[in-house]
């Protein structure tokens, strides 16, 4: 059975998993990973800096944001859609980037969770999914991100919220498996999510209110430090349902993938 076949056979064979005992299990977690979630949000936003400069200047150049614009609306008219063409193509280059590294590292930030939780030896490398060889891979599992969010608006918008739970899921699978194919890796997010639709957006509902109202409480800037422990929730969910295979990660990592054991 290859790898596919097997991670398919442990998803359709997973056990029912408590709502109570994952919650609590993520709360436990982040109490040791809270400050890798908060770097992890802060170079998330660093690295958006420098493309929200590059988006923004041609519009100063153009003089699309000056005090008149903004006081006279009338002035826009003289603008024509030709001239806004590659604003609007850089700003769809521009969620293809952010997609790229936001997904590179949270898929990252799930490595270093599991490093923590089973207490293994390894570097809080931000930037693990970001290089070779799994660059490419990211790229490519963003781009599909970004097509079924907009296959899901064209719909209807409903359905955002039956794909939003595999699309989470998809980083801690790719996270885990990033042997596997492109086409493989969204096949399996899909099944775990369809599986554990209603437990994964129940924990990620709550979890994500619950960072929120205790982010506020601290001042507001808490929320950057609290936002981290709505993903833990799916971490858990993959971790009780697949599980991990120390061989084939040890074997995965000679090979140039997947988790380093020391």
């Amino acid at each position: 059975m290859n790898t596919i076949d097997s991670l398919l056979d442990k998803i359709e064979k997973a056990k029912a998993l408590d709502f109570g005992t994952i919650f609590s299990e993520s709360i436990e977690l982040f109490k040791k990973v809270w400050v890798q979630g908060l770097v992890m949000l802060l170079l998330t936003m660093l690295l958006m800096v420098p493309f929200y400069i590059i988006m923004y200047l041609p519009m100063l150049a153009m003089g699309l944001i000056d005090p008149q614009s903004f006081q006279n609306m009338e002035n826009m008219g003289d603008f024509t859609p030709l001239l806004m063409l590659p604003f609007f193509i850089f700003m769809l280059l521009f969620v293809f980037i952010a997609m790229v590294i936001g997904f590179g590292l949270k898929a990252s930030f799930y490595r270093i969770c599991k490093l923590k939780d089973l207490e293994e030896m390894g570097a809080d490398d931000y930037f693990y999914y970001l290089k070779k060889p799994y660059l490419g891979k990211v790229m490519k599992l963003s781009l599909a991100s970004f097509g079924i969010w907009i296959a899901a608006m064209l719909l209807c918008v409903l359905p955002i919220f039956y794909v939003m739970v595999p699309l989470a899921v998809m980083n801690v699978v790719f996270a885990f498996n990033p042997e596997l194919s492109t086409s493989e890796i969204i096949k399996a997010s899909f099944k775990l999510g369809n599986k554990k639709w209603l437990l994964i957006f129940g924990l990620t509902l709550v979890s994500g209110f619950l960072a929120g109202i205790v982010g506020m409480l601290m001042c507001c800037i808490g929320i950057y430090v609290t936002s981290a422990f709505a993903y833990l929730p799916v971490y858990y969910v993959y971790k009780e349902s697949v599980g991990f295979n120390k061989e084939t990660d040890k074997k995965q990592d000679n090979e140039g993938y997947g988790m380093s054991y020391e």
